[in-house]
C-alpha cells in the first residue's frame, strides 16, 4: 500500500546524502513537542502511582479499586496502541496526534476535579486511550521527520531522555504535590499538555492521510476487542485468580478474537496491519527485547516501591529519591547513545543493555538476603538497571523502525510500544501474584524482603532470556562470517 504525503518542512530541503540533515529551529521545535508529550506520559504514570494512598484515603477506595486507577490506564493504553499507530498512518499523523493530545488534557482536568472513584477510573481509561494514539504517533512523526541514520539516532536519544526524565520527575513531583493534595498530580499535566498542543499545531508539518485502503472494519474490531480483552484479563487475573472460569474464558475469547484478526489480515485487500512486517528478524528481536526491558524494569521498581514504603516505611518523597539515581543515569547517558549506535550498531547496544539488566538483578539476588541494604544492594542494582535502560530504549526503538517505509512507521511504532506495554502488564501481573503468594510465607520481620524474592527471581529470568535472544544471533553471525586469509 502506498501512502502519498506532503513532505515535512525539513524534508523539502533535504540534501542528497541520506545521512545528512540540517537541524533547523523548526526541526528542533518539532522534536521539543514530541519530547514534551513523552515527558507527560512518564510524568503522569509516576505521579499518580505515588499519590495512590492519598487518593484511597480521601475517596474511600479499596486496594482493588486503587489498582484499577493504574490498570484502567494500562487497559486503554495497551489495548489500543497497535490500532493507534496504524490509525496515524491512515488518517494523518498530525491530525491524530493533536486530537489525542487534546483528549489527554481534558481527561486530566476532569480527573483532578471528580469526587467519585468510578469516574476517576474512567478518566484514567480515557487518558490511556489518548496515550495509545499520542505515543506511537509521536515516534512515527519523529522517524519520518528525521533521516534514518545519525540524525534519527540523535533524535531518538533526546526523545528517550525526556521519557526517563518524565518518569523520574514524576516520582519527585508526586511526592511534593501529594503533600498539598493528590488532585495536583492530575491537574499539573493540564497546562503542559495545552502548551504542547498549541506548539504542535504551529510546528508539526501537515501530512496527507492514505489515498486508499485501510478500510478494514473487521480487522479493527477484532484487533481492538482482542487487545482490550487480553490486557483486561492480564491485569485482573491476580485478584480474581489465574484459573478462575471468568479469567480462563476471557483469555480464550481474547485469543479467538486475535486469531480472527490474523485470519482477516491475510485475506483482505488492504489490511489494517501488514503481517509481513514481522518477517524481519531484527524487528522481532527488538519487540521481544522491549518486553524483557520494560517488563523486568517496571516490575522491579514496583517491588522496590512497595518494599521501601510498606515494609521500611519510607515516605513517598524518600522513596522517590531512593529510586531517582536510575532515572538520572538514563537522563544523563541517553544523549550519547545515538553516537554509540552510529559507531557500534543497535544489536551490540541492545546486547549491552540486556547484559547490564541481567547483572543488576543477579547482583541484587546475590547480596539482598532477607534485609537488603540500600547502599550495598539496592543502589548498585538500580544503577545497573538505569544503565541497561539507557542503552536499551533508544537502541530498541531505532532497530524496531529501521528499514520501514514511511507509510508504515506508525505501524512499526505502535507494534514496539504495544510490546512494551503488554509485556510490562503481563510481567507485572505475574510479579503481583508471586508477591501476594509470598506474603503468606514471609518471616514477618521488620525489614523482611522474603515475599518479594519470587518476583525478583522472575524478572531476573526474563532479563536473562532477553540477553540470550540477543547473544545467539551475534554468535551465529560471527560463526558464519567468511574467513579471509
Amino acid at each position: 500500500m502506498t501512502i502519498t504525503e506532503t513532505p515535512p518542512a525539513s524534508a523539502a530541503a533535504r540534501p542528497a546524502g541520506r545521512n545528512e540533515q540540517t537541524w533547523t529551529p523548526r526541526l528542533w521545535g518539532v522534536l521539543a513537542v514530541l519530547c514534551a508529550v513523552l515527558f507527560l506520559d512518564g510524568l503522569d504514570v509516576s505521579m499518580v502511582g505515588v499519590a495512590l494512598p492519598s487518593i484511597g484515603a480521601e475517596l474511600g477506595l479499596s486496594t482493588t479499586a486503587l489498582q484499577w486507577i493504574v490498570n484502567g490506564y494500562v487497559l486503554g493504553y495497551g489495548g489500543l496502541l497497535l490500532l493507534g499507530g496504524r490509525t496515524a498512518d491512515l488518517l494523518g499523523r498530525r491530525r491524530v496526534f493533536l486530537i489525542a493530545l487534546a483528549v489527554f488534557a481534558i481527561a486530566s482536568l476532569i480527573g483532578g476535579l471528580v469526587d467519585n472513584g468510578a469516574l476517576l477510573i474512567a478518566t484514567r481509561f480515557v487518558k490511556g486511550l489518548a496515550a495509545a494514539f499520542t505515543a506511537p504517533t509521536a515516534l512515527s512523526i519523529l522517524t519520518t521527520t528525521f533521516h534514518e541514520g545519525p540524525a534519527r539516532n540523535r533524535a531518538l536519544s533526546v526523545f528517550s531522555v525526556f521519557g526517563a526524565s518524565g518518569y523520574s520527575s514524576g516520582l519527585i513531583l508526586g511526592g511534593l504535590l501529594t503533600s498539598f493534595g493528590w488532585r495536583w498530580t492530575f491537574l499539573t499535566p493540564v497546562p503542559l499538555a495545552i502548551l504542547a498542543l498549541v506548539a504542535g499545531y504551529a510546528l508539526i508539518p501537515r501530512d496527507r492521510p492514505a489515498a486508499g485502503g485501510g478500510h478494514d472494519l473487521v480487522g479493527a474490531v477484532t484487533l481492538t476487542g482482542g487487545m482490550l480483552l487480553a490486557v483486561y484479563t492480564v491485569v485482573s487475573a491476580p485478584e480474581r485468580g489465574w484459573l478462575d472460569p471468568l479469567t480462563v474464558g476471557s483469555m480464550v475469547l481474547a485469543v479467538a478474537l486475535l486469531a480472527g484478526f490474523v485470519a482477516t489480515e491475510k485475506r483482505v485487500a488492504h489490511p489494517l496491519v501488514r503481517l509481513g512486517i514481522l518477517r524481519a528478524g531484527s524487528i522481532v528481536r527488538a519487540n521481544l527485547s522491549i518486553i524483557a526491558l520494560f517488563g523486568s524494569y517496571l516490575s522491579f521498581q514496583f517491588m522496590m516501591t512497595l518494599y521501601l514504603q510498606d515494609v521500611l516505611h519510607w515516605s513517598p518523597l524518600e522513596m522517590a529519591l531512593g529510586l531517582l539515581p536510575a532515572g538520572l543515569l538514563v537522563a544523563f547517558a541517553s544523549p550519547f547513545v545515538g553516537r554509540l549506535i552510529d559507531r557500534y550498531g543497535t544489536p551490540r547496544l541492545i546486547l549491552a543493555s540486556m547484559a547490564s539488566l541481567s547483572l543488576g538483578y543477579v547482583w541484587f539476588l546475590a547480596t539482598a538476603g532477607n534485609s537488603p541494604d540500600y547502599t550495598v544492594t539496592i543502589l548498585p542494582a538500580m544503577l545497573l538497571l538505569g544503565g541497561g535502560f539507557a542503552f536499551g530504549f533508544s537502541s530498541i526503538m531505532a532497530q524496531a523502525t529501521d528499514g520501514i517505509d514511511d507509510s508504515e512507521q506508525g505501524l512499526a511504532s505502535g507494534l514496539v510500544h504495544t510490546s512494551a506495554q503488554a509485556g510490562a502488564a503481563l510481567v507485572l501481573a505475574l510479579v503481583t501474584a508471586l508477591v501476594a503468594g509470598g506474603s503468606h510465607t514471609g518471616t514477618g520481620g521488620g525489614t523482611d524482603f522474603g515475599p518479594f524474592h519470587p518476583g525478583v527471581n522472575l524478572v531476573t529470568a526474563i532479563a536473562l532470556v532477553g540477553l540470550a535472544l540477543n547473544v545467539v544471533p551475534l554468535l551465529l553471525r560471527r560463526r558464519h562470517r567468511p574467513q579471509h586469509a
